[in-house]
C-alpha cells in the first residue's frame, strides 16, 4: 500500500517539532497557496519574509528557466565570473550605503551570520561578540551561541565563547561594548522578539559605541530587507550605516540564498593569512542569484515599497477586533498582539479552516505575525481583514484564554 504524503512526512522527514503544522501544499502562486483537494489560503507570512513578490512571480520564473538553460553549478564560490553572481552583488551595491560594496555570496541566513563572526574576528583580530536578548539569528553553532534566548541554547552547550548579551532599546546595556569587542550585531526591527522597534536614536547610541570602541556594526536585515519594512532596506528607514549587513530569505526571490555584505577593505581580511577564510560549495549559486536579482527588480519596478506602506496602513485601520491590544512594526513586517499565548496559539492552528496561513514568534507567545507578500493587493488585505476577524470570534468563542 502507497503511503500517503503525510505519511511519509511523518515516518521519513526528520521534525523540527513535536506539533508541526501539517498542511499539504500543492501548489502556490501569488499570494496565496493550494491544496491538493482545492483548499486555498491567504499566505501572511511569506514563508517568514522570503516570498517578497508573492509565489512564483512570472518574471522569477522566467530568469530561473534562462539560468537552467545557461548553466548550474561550475565551481565553488569566488573561483569564476558568473554573470548572475556578478550583476546581482552590482545591483544591491545601487542601494546599499556605499561603503557596503563587497558582496559574499553564501547559501543561507545562518551562514551569512557565521561568516560575519569569523570575518569580524579575523579583521579585528578580537574575539568578543555582543548580541542581544530575544534576538534570533539562526540555528547553526555559531549564530545559536549568538542567538538571545537560552531556552534554545542550553542544550547544545558548550557553543562558542566571549558572547554578551545587552537589551534591546536600553542604552545603559551598551557599557558591555569595549575595546575587546569585535563586533556588536543587532536586528534593526527584532523579529522572532515581536517586531519590536528601535526607540528613539537607540540604533545611533549603539552605532556611536562600535565606533568609539573600534568593534564592527553588524546588522542582521535578513527578515527586513528587500521592502519588508516599507524601505528596501532598514538602513535607509533608519538612517545608521553597519560595517557589515547580513541578508537571506527574500534575497533568493524564494530560492535559497544569503549574503554578508562589507567594505572592500574590511571583506579583503578573508583573502590571506589563512587563504580561504570562509569557502562554500553552493553559495551564491547561479540559479538563485538569476532569481533573487528578478525578484529584487520586480520591487522596483512594480514599485513594491510603495504597495506595502499602504497596505500596512490598510491592516492597521482594518483590523479592529476586541481581541488585538495592539499591532506594532514596520511596513508589511507587523505583529498582532492578543495578550495570551492560548488565544495565539488557538488562532494559529486554526487559521486554514479560515483560509489563512498565520505563524508564531518564537521568543514572544503573545502576539501573532503578519507578513504576506509585497505584492498583496488591497482587496486581498481586506479579504485578510474579513477573515482574521472571523477568525478571532471563533477564538472569542472556543479557546481558553
Amino acid at each position: 500500500m502507497m503511503l500517503s504524503n503525510k505519511q511519509l512526512f511523518l515516518k521519513h522527514l526528520g521534525q523540527t517539532s513535536q506539533s508541526p503544522l501539517l498542511l499539504e501544499v500543492e501548489k502556490a502562486e501569488g499570494v496565496f497557496m493550494y491544496g491538493p483537494s482545492g483548499e486555498k489560503y491567504l499566505d501572511l507570512i511569506s514563508g517568514v519574509s522570503v516570498s517578497n513578490t508573492g509565489h512564483r512571480h512570472p518574471k522569477v520564473v522566467s530568469a530561473i528557466r534562462e539560468q537552467l538553460d545557461a548553466y548550474m553549478h561550475l565551481m565553488v564560490y569566488g573561483e569564476m565570473i558568473q554573470s548572475s553572481q556578478v550583476r546581482y552583488a552590482g545591483l544591491l551595491s545601487q542601494y546599499l550605503p556605499p561603503s557596503l560594496s563587497s558582496v559574499y555570496f553564501v547559501n543561507s541566513g545562518s551562514e551569512a551570520v557565521e561568516g560575519a563572526i569569523k570575518l569580524a574576528r579575523r579583521f579585528t583580530g578580537r574575539s568578543k561578540i555582543i548580541s542581544f536578548r530575544n534576538a534570533y539569528h539562526g540555528s547553526t553553532c555559531g549564530a545559536l551561541s549568538i542567538q538571545g534566548s537560552e531556552d534554545y541554547k542550553s542544550a547544545f552547550r558548550p557553543l562558542i565563547p566571549d558572547v554578551w548579551q545587552a537589551e534591546f532599546n536600553n542604552p545603559d546595556s551598551l557599557g558591555i561594548i569595549d575595546s575587546k569587542t569585535a563586533c556588536v550585531i543587532i536586528e534593526p526591527v527584532q523579529g522572532e522578539g515581536g517586531i519590536i522597534t528601535p526607540a528613539g536614536n537607540f540604533l545611533s547610541l549603539v552605532r556611536e559605541k562600535c565606533s568609539e570602541t573600534g568593534a564592527l556594526l553588524v546588522f542582521d536585515e535578513i527578515q527586513t530587507g528587500f521592502g519588508r519594512t516599507g524601505h528596501m532596506f532598514a538602513v535607509d528607514c533608519y538612517g545608521v550605516v553597519p560595517d557589515i549587513i547580513l541578508l537571506a530569505k527574500a534575497l533568493g526571490g524564494g530560492m535559497p540564498l544569503g549574503a554578508f555584505i562589507s567594505s572592500p577593505g574590511i571583506m579583503s581580511s578573508l583573502i590571506s593569512n589563512p587563504a580561504l577564510g570562509h569557502i562554500t560549495t553552493f553559495g551564491g549559486h547561479p540559479v538563485c542569484c538569476a532569481a533573487g536579482m528578478a525578484s529584487m527588480q520586480v520591487i522596483i519596478d512594480e514599485e513594491l515599497i510603495e504597495n506595502c506602506r499602504l497596505r500596512s496602513e490598510q491592516f492597521r485601520s482594518g483590523l479592529k477586533h476586541e481581541l488585538i491590544h495592539e499591532i506594532r512594526g514596520e511596513g508589511l513586517m507587523l505583529a498582532v498582539k492578543l495578550g495570551s499565548p492560548s488565544l495565539v496559539s488557538y488562532a494559529v492552528r486554526k487559521a486554514p479552516e479560515f483560509g489563512l496561513i498565520l505563524d508564531y514568534f518564537l521568543f514572544c507567545d503573545d502576539s501573532f505575525r503578519i507578513a504576506p507578500p509585497l505584492t498583496i493587493s488591497d482587496d486581498e488585505v481586506a479579504l485578510a481583514c474579513r477573515q482574521i476577524d472571523a477568525l478571532l470570534d471563533d477564538t472569542v468563542k472556543n479557546a481558553i484564554a
